[in-house]
C-alpha cells in the first residue's frame, strides 16, 4: 500500500516536472499576446487619429493653413512677425 502511495508520488512528480515548464511558457505566451493585442488597439487608434489629420490637410485649406502658422512657423506674404522676448532672458 505506501509502496503504491510512493509510486504514486513519483509519478505525479514526474508529470508535473514535464508539464510545469510547458505550461509557464504558455503562460508567458498569452501575456505577450494580450500585451501586443493592446499595443494594436492603440496603434489602430493612433493611425484613425493621423488618417482624420491627414484628411483635414488635404480637404480644409483653413485647417491647412492653422497647421502652417502653428506649427511650421508660416506666415502670409505681407505679414509681420513679432518675437516677444521675456525680460530676464535679455543681455
Amino acid at each position: 500500500m505506501i509502496k503504491n502511495a510512493v509510486s504514486l508520488f513519483i509519478m505525479t512528480v514526474i508529470v508535473v516536472a514535464i508539464f510545469l515548464p510547458s505550461y509557464t511558457k504558455m503562460e508567458e505566451l498569452k501575456q505577450k499576446n494580450q500585451e501586443f493585442a493592446q499595443r494594436i488597439q492603440e496603434l489602430e487608434i493612433k493611425n484613425r487619429k493621423l488618417e482624420q489629420e491627414r484628411r483635414r490637410l488635404l480637404t480644409d485649406p483653413d485647417y491647412l493653413e492653422k497647421v502652417g502658422h502653428e506649427k511650421m512657423g508660416l506666415i502670409r506674404q505681407g505679414e509681420k512677425v513679432y518675437k516677444i522676448v521675456p525680460a530676464n532672458t535679455r543681455k
